[in-house]
């Protein structure tokens, strides 16, 4: 009864599930219409709904500005929240809370508006369910959707786990109803594998109708913003989702690279709007970076990795100073400073000249240096895009307690 086990923490959690091909809920549709007879209404209202998400796709994101307060306060949570730190943890919970009580869409499940599938940004709960939920919820590498469609005659909720376009997916799927404006109940009944290398479907190995009232739930959406691009969600358990139709574009950018899917191409696109849009000067803003991604990720030597700012944290200081800080193994740490001044629009020169590796209070000096330009692509109080070393394209997010300018 392991399995058993698992699925009822998962299924009281909210999220459980299956394979769709990643933009196909068409298809979906299509198939559960073959199967079922007089269901012809689910056919048009899933043609309906594929037709704005693709159109969402197109169009410019659009939020509020107390929707843009919680998406400011995701970005740079690893783990769709299994790696907040308290302050983080804070700062979503008190945007949360703002939008709960805001005005938005009155009855949500009887709004067109909650059809479709939805993207899970973050959860309170990544990391503390079932072994499954632990397993993939919390890994950035995957992409997890839930799909709801209430506005027909065969109700269902299904949870997906997306591993790639290669491998294939994971979905759970459940039997919904709606029981207020608010509330949806759910009841899982099937799940499935779908690998891309396999022309068959893997079960689940759950006995959902064992489980009797183990395998139901409830679903209520406390927030749904009137532009249908945000949700927010609490299950049966306490857990709060934050979901998403259509991402911002940081948050399209850092999923790309934390998915390692066409990051380059991503970066191309985010800062050619953004040279759209720009007004005035960037700045090189103080505080502490951590590198996420490099065009370069790789050199001879992780010493030579760390001089030239291909790893670690960068330190960056109002007085023109400049740290590179990494990691290394068993509590050592490469520490090496410099200087950077600003050499033209945009542009920056950087001299790194005083290397150690510490142990402690101690140090062993290393000598080591390093000079190169840094062009400063787009900076934000979270996110930083630079070319620097060999034009090495670096993103940076801004560590947590860093000084805001």
């Amino acid at each position: 009864m392991a399995a058993a086990a698992a699925s009822y923490e998962l299924t009281n959690l909210g999220f459980g599930f299956r394979p769709v091909p990643t933009f196909i809920p068409s298809k979906t549709c299509f198939t559960r219409n073959l199967l079922r007879k007089h269901q012809i209404y689910r056919s048009v209202s899933c043609s309906l709904v594929n037709k704005q998400q693709q159109q969402q796709s197109v169009d410019q994101v659009s939020f509020s500005k107390d929707e843009n307060s919680l998406i400011e306060a995701l970005i740079g949570i690893q783990g769709r929240g299994r790696s907040a730190s308290p302050l983080q943890l804070q700062e979503v919970d008190r945007a949360v809370q703002l939008l709960e009580a805001s005005e938005s869409i009155s009855d949500p499940t009887s709004s067109s508006l909650i059809e479709g599938r939805w993207q899970l940004m973050f959860t309170t709960r990544p990391g503390t369910a079932s072994p499954i939920q632990r397993t993939f919820v919390g890994v950035d590498f995957f992409n997890v959707f839930q799909e709801v469609y209430l506005q027909t005659e065969d109700q269902r909720v299904s949870n997906i786990v997306k591993f790639s376009d290669a491998i294939g997916e994971l979905k759970v799927e459940a039997a919904a109803s709606v029981k207020d404006g608010k509330r949806i109940l759910f009841r899982f009944d099937k799940a499935a594998f779908s690998f891309k290398f396999l022309p068959f479907k893997v079960p689940y190995p759950v006995p959902f109708k064992l489980l009797g009232d183990e395998a139901k739930g409830w679903l209520d959406t406390t927030y749904l913003s009137k532009s249908g691009n945000l949700r927010i969600s609490k299950g049966n358990k306490g857990t709060t989702f934050v979901l998403q139709k259509t991402s911002e574009p940081r948050q399209r950018l850092l999923s790309a690279i934390s998915t390692d899917t066409k990051v380059r191409k991503e970066i191309e696109d985010f800062l050619a709007m953004n040279q759209k849009e720009a007004k005035g000067e960037q700045q090189l803003l103080e505080g502490e970076w951590s590198m996420i991604w490099s065009s370069q990720m790789e050199t001879d030597s992780w010493i030579e990795n760390a001089a030239n700012g291909l790893m670690g944290t960068q330190i960056v200081k109002g007085n023109g100073g400049l740290k590179f800080l990494v990691d290394i193994v068993l509590g050592l740490k490469f520490s090496m400073t410099g200087t950077y001044s600003k050499s033209g629009t945009d542009l920056y020169e950087v001299i790194m000249d005083d290397a150690a590796i510490l142990a402690g209070p101690y140090g062993l000096p290393v000598e080591i240096d390093s000079k190169f330009n840094l062009e400063l692509l787009y900076a934000d109080n979270k996110l930083r895009i630079t070319k620097g070393y060999k034009n090495t394209i670096f993103v940076h997010i801004r560590v947590e307690g860093a000084n805001k300018k």
